[in-house]
């Protein structure tokens, strides 16, 4: 950064000013709070952690120095809880991201489902991404494919798991056009959230996954076997699709807030 872009001193000065300010706030609504969800109470935190965070960059920027305190972003937390108290009724609503990292195992699992499947019409499906997709995704059950994504050619990307509470169940077919949207994150009772950013705090617990899921089931070693074979069989573009089997591990999920 050049001189003419740094802040100047008065401006640091008034940024520390603004978080004695925004402790002060937050210290007297939570004085002051009506109950564990208090309104006031969240917005003062937020409050505090902008000025916090405006007060940390400036006197970065100024003094090539940092705070020592780490606030959470709101990116990190929940809005307080204003949905019914003894909820009737829940939603689960699921994302999980994958990238297709090897596409001639996803066909080549796609072909030996086409095969099995006597009933099938269209027998082209497995000759396109897309298609051994659909074919996949019919044939197996979600948890299932997030759990055995590397041996169908998928890498795991980041996932997320809401529970949301209503008062009520909604009626058959009454969300299905769009059953993502009008999602209140104030109903969410607690969410569950993977990332590869959170690698680093979990490195003991992927250590004892991978030891555990060292021991594949003799089953799908078997089958990983036989994908390898044909694979070879397709082409040069498949070398290296034998080491990728049952046994690599996925982030463990990080409880986001629970309530």
């Amino acid at each position: 950064m050049s001189d003419a872009a740094q802040p100047t001193a008065a401006e640091v000065r008034a940024a520390a000013e603004a978080v004695k300010t925004a402790l002060d706030r937050h210290l007297a609504a939570v004085e002051r709070r009506s109950g564990e969800d208090d309104p006031a109470v969240y917005d003062a935190f937020n409050q505090l952690a902008a000025a916090a965070e405006a007060y940390d960059e400036l006197l970065y920027d100024r003094y090539d120095e940092v705070t020592p305190f780490e606030i959470p972003g709101a990116d990190d937390t929940l809005p307080p809880y204003t949905g019914p108290e003894e909820p009737s009724a829940l939603s689960v609503l699921i994302r999980r991201d994958y990238a297709v990292a090897e596409p001639q195992r996803l066909m080549a699992h796609a072909r030996r489902i086409e095969a099995a499947d006597e009933e099938s019409t269209d027998m082209d499906a497995s000759g396109t991404v897309h298609g051994a997709l659909s074919l996949l995704f019919g044939e197996f059950e979600p948890d299932e494919i997030a759990s055995r994504h590397k041996e169908f050619g998928l890498e795991e990307g980041d996932s997320t798991l809401w529970v949301t509470a209503a008062d009520e169940a909604a009626d058959p077919g009454e969300w299905l056009e769009a059953p993502f949207e009008q999602v209140d994150p104030q109903s969410v009772v607690c969410r569950f959230d993977v990332s590869a950013v959170f690698d680093d705090e979990f490195d003991d617990d992927l250590d004892d996954d991978e030891e555990e899921d060292g021991d594949a089931d003799g089953d799908a070693a078997e089958l990983d076997e036989d994908l390898a074979a044909e694979l070879d069989e397709d082409g040069p573009e498949d070398d290296g699709a034998e080491g990728d089997g049952p046994g690599d591990t996925a982030v463990p999920a990080r409880l986001e807030a629970d309530r």
